[in-house]
């Protein structure tokens, strides 16, 4: 099928063919269809996901006229589906509240839920119904100027975390013995100024770091003063004004003056208790357990290597080379692991070849990337709260917005739930409504332990004045974030936000509250 490889050429770009796959593949259920769910649906029905279920109870009352009065999830589906005819999408006519009441089991066929607009107490129910079932959940709301996104799911690995910014794996400061030998056969002294000057700069660093070490009973450069007189050094070796390699190797000196061996992130996770595998564990944390005997001993304590080199000035043959070298010994590492991965399905009763070569291999190069984000269920956040991060949040200025909008967020509710309507939802009403709203928040700051904190009345008030409306700005807004968080999920690329996304349209702020 090459259509659609054409379809999606732009995003194939950016998540390849194996995430274009897994979304072709996912079936996604949306929890009520207004503006923040049709949002989120929009994106990923343009995106290409396999199939959709809308789920939503309520009648049009404003669309254009041929739907005034039919069923939302049915016209929902039907312009959704016009995006794209690829996608399959069917609707059912039920409240989501009832359906979580009364048909858990349902949810368990999607391999995501993005659940929009819904209240606390259907949240929490939710919640424990995805995580039994194992399935990616999603929570997304829009409330007047403000909004939250939220994502939950027991545990997520990411192998393809794609960092903005990355040290490239050289290893200038642990060479391995090919790459010692390598920058041994070249003299940095040649006296022909075409070839000094076409010297790469990732031997000229090997070499001089080395040469470094030996002066200073193995050390490398590291306070500021032997940085500045190692760059001197690389100073001193050029010949010519002109010669880019020279420039190049003492821009690139601080991958010289890197530590050496695994980053805190990834230590953490190979002394994670998961690492320590069974017959249950995920194919993920058996390679994890695969990586942790092989930076103990075939890697000398650093992971696999990467083996890719950026560009740089050099001669072709020396670059090719030097090329040879990197992927020789990324090759190595990476049968070297994949050995490892056998014995120990072996050793748990799986089939040996039950992960993939592609999959060792991604992970191999990868592997100083690895992300694990894990989530408190809602039900823990609400009734376990983090009093100390509460507090901070209130009484720091940056955030005190972001974290007044998640207690009313919760605050109008616990309104509801009193009152059976939300504050501001009548005419007539909002004085009275301010006052009761107030109290609402009171006592959610009591039954948080924040005693004594408050929201300003400003905050209150004006949420009282949104009257529970979805504006469209706002839920294109949030249907995007929440639409980006699903695409993370499934392709299992880049990092899902970890926390409760805020969205503060007064002063047009976004921020992560970890609670």
């Amino acid at each position: 099928m090459a259509e659609p490889k054409t379809k999606y050429d732009r995003q194939l770009r950016i998540w390849g063919e194996q995430g274009q796959t897994a979304l072709e593949k996912a079936s996604i259920c949306l929890l009520n269809c207004g503006p923040t769910g049709s949002e989120t649906l929009k994106n990923l029905v343009l995106g290409g996901v396999g199939s959709i279920t809308v789920i939503d109870g309520s009648k049009v009352e404003l669309v254009n006229e041929s739907c005034v009065g039919q069923s939302k999830a049915k016209c929902v589906c039907t312009f959704l589906q016009e995006l794209n005819d690829a996608v399959k999408a069917k609707f059912i006519e039920e409240y989501p509240e009832a359906l979580v009441d009364s048909n858990p089991s349902f949810f368990s066929q999607f391999t995501l839920v993005v659940a929009t607009q819904l209240t606390e107490d259907s949240m929490m129910k939710l919640d424990k119904i995805c995580r039994e079932a194992n399935v990616l959940l999603i929570f997304a709301r829009s409330y007047g100027l403000t909004g939250f996104v939220r994502n939950s799911v027991k545990e997520h690995a990411v192998i393809e975390s794609k960092p903005d910014h990355f040290l490239d794996d050289l290893r200038l400061n642990n060479p391995w013995s090919e790459l010692k030998r390598f920058a041994e056969s070249i003299d940095l002294k040649v006296l022909d100024p075409v070839a000094h000057k076409h010297t790469p700069y990732v031997v000229i660093l090997v070499k001089m770091a080395e040469e470094w070490a030996k002066a200073h009973g193995g050390a490398l450069p590291s306070t500021r003063d032997e940085k500045k007189e190692f760059k001197e050094l690389l100073k001193a070796g050029m010949v010519a004004m002109d010669e880019d390699n020279y420039k190049e190797a003492i821009e690139a000196s601080f991958k010289v003056f890197a530590p050496r061996g695994i980053s805190s992130d990834l230590l953490q996770i190979i002394h994670d208790s998961c690492s320590e595998v069974d017959s249950n564990s995920s194919d993920f944390w058996v390679m994890v357990a695969a990586l942790k005997e092989f930076i103990v001993n075939e890697g000398g304590g650093e992971a696999p290597l990467e083996g890719s080199i950026p560009d740089m000035t050099s001669s072709t043959e020396l670059y090719v080379n030097l090329q040879k070298i990197y992927l020789a010994k990324a090759e190595a590492d990476f049968l070297v692991l994949q050995q490892r991965v056998k014995s120990i399905l072996k050793r748990i009763g799986r089939d040996p070849d039950s992960i993939s070569k592609a999959m060792i291999k991604s992970f191999c190069k990868n592997a100083r990337k690895l992300k694990v984000c894990r989530y408190r269920l809602i039900e823990d956040e609400f009734s376990n709260p983090a009093v100390s991060e509460l507090q901070k949040y209130l009484s720091d200025e940056e955030y005190s917005v972001a974290m007044g909008f998640y207690i009313l967020l919760r605050a109008v509710d616990r309104f509801a739930a009193n009152y059976n309507s939300f504050p501001g939802q009548f005419e007539g009403e909002l004085d009275e409504d301010i006052s009761r709203l107030k109290t609402a928040v009171v006592g959610l700051l009591n039954d948080l332990g924040c005693n004594g904190s408050t929201v300003t009345e400003d905050l209150i008030n004006e949420m009282c004045r949104f009257g529970a409306s979805e504006l469209h700005a706002v839920a294109a807004f949030i249907g995007g974030i929440a639409s980006q968080e699903v695409i993370k999920l499934i392709t299992k690329q880049f990092v899902p936000m970890v926390g409760t996304f805020i969205f503060n349209g007064i002063d047009q702020k976004s921020q992560l509250l970890t609670l």
